[in-house]
Formats: C-alpha cells, sequence, structure tokens
C-alpha cells in the first residue's frame, strides 16, 4: 500500500517557487537557503523527478537567480510567470500541475509566509501531498518564516529538509543513485538558522 506520507520518486515533483533576483538580497539566511535549493535540484535529477519553476511578476522583480537558473535548465524545468501570490492561483501553473500528474509535490522558495505559504494552502485543499524543504525556504524576517511553517504544517503539509526528501526518494543503499546522491550530500553546507 502505498504511503502518502513517504516520498516516491513516481509520484513526486518538485515545485520551485520565486528565487528571484531583485527579492533573494533582502531573504534572511539568503546564502544556506540558496545552496540547499542546488542541493534539492541536483539531487531531484537523480530520480528524473519534474520541475515546474515559478516567477512572481519578473518584470518588477527579476528572473530567477541565475545560479539556481543555470542548474534547472540543465534539469529541463518549465518556468512560468504569475501574478497570483499562490501560485495555484494561475490557471497555467494548475494546467501545468495538472500535465505532469504527480500526487506528491516538494515544494522550495521564497517568500516563506507569502507565495510558499499561500501555494502550499492551496495544494493541501487541491489533495496533494506536499512536502515542504525548510532549509530551501526563506523570508525576509525570521518570525514570518517561522510562523508560515507551523501554519503549513497545521495544514496538512509534511514540514521536512532537503536531505530527507533526497534520502526518501532513495529508500535504500548500494545503488547508483545512492551513490551519485552520497557524492551531492558530501559537499559541504551552511544551514539556514532555525
Amino acid at each position: 500500500m502505498l504511503n502518502p506520507n513517504r516520498l516516491d520518486p513516481d509520484r513526486a515533483m518538485l515545485l520551485v517557487i520565486d528565487y528571484q533576483s531583485k527579492l533573494l538580497p533582502f531573504i534572511h539566511d539568503r546564502d544556506p537557503i540558496l545552496d540547499a535549493a542546488k542541493l534539492l535540484f541536483k539531487g531531484t535529477a537523480i530520480f528524473n523527478l519534474p520541475i515546474l519553476v515559478t516567477e512572481q511578476y519578473p518584470k518588477g522583480i527579476g528572473h530567477t537567480d541565475e545560479s539556481l537558473a543555470a542548474i534547472l535548465t540543465e534539469q529541463n524545468a518549465t518556468t512560468l510567470e504569475k501574478m497570483a501570490f499562490s501560485s495555484c492561483g494561475e490557471s497555467a501553473v494548475r494546467d501545468k500541475l495538472r500535465e505532469i500528474d504527480r500526487p506528491q509535490v516538494i515544494v522550495c522558495g521564497i517568500e516563506a509566509h507569502v507565495c510558499v505559504q499561500q501555494t502550499v494552502l492551496d495544494l493541501t485543499q487541491m489533495d496533494y501531498d506536499v512536502f515542504v524543504t525548510a532549509d530551501a525556504i526563506g523570508s525576509r524576517q525570521p518570525f514570518d518564516y517561522k510562523i508560515a511553517l507551523d501554519r503549513m504544517r497545521q495544514s496538512g503539509a509534511q514540514v521536512t529538509t532537503v536531505e530527507s526528501v533526497l534520502f526518501e526518494l532513495c529508500d535504500e543503499c548500494g545503488t547508483p543513485r545512492f551513490k551519485e546522491l552520497i557524492e551531492l550530500i558530501k559537499t559541504p553546507r551552511t544551514m539556514p538558522t532555525p
């Protein structure tokens, strides 16, 4: 029997929310969050997860950070613009979610208490199993981040970390995917403050 609380690489996808160039400089713990996001992108590529990227009003806030966009382009991610804070508030995003047709959505991005939270609230309402990577999301203020994590958890989302997600997708050691994953994990990185 499938467990909705456990990630499955055949049922999961990655949703990347608004890591945009003009907003990132103001995000608390920005560098560790970006490191976690890069690890997440490279790690989920091992499992061939579909990746959907959103950009909130890029004319005003800029496009996805260049260092992240380069990795996402290599992974054949689809990028969609949005005006609604919730990614699910855009019909193009909803259509793409239906097209991808995966019941588990791994979420990362900024800001935790605005676009990430509203998207997660909508995804859980739409009966997706949502996994929020706490170390790959952020806000300008730590208090907003903390309250957003609490609210997303209360809505039914699973709050987890990037490494936890990747090892859960891997499921067992001794496989070629595990060996590839271990090489990624070996890279030292700074963790965001809890």
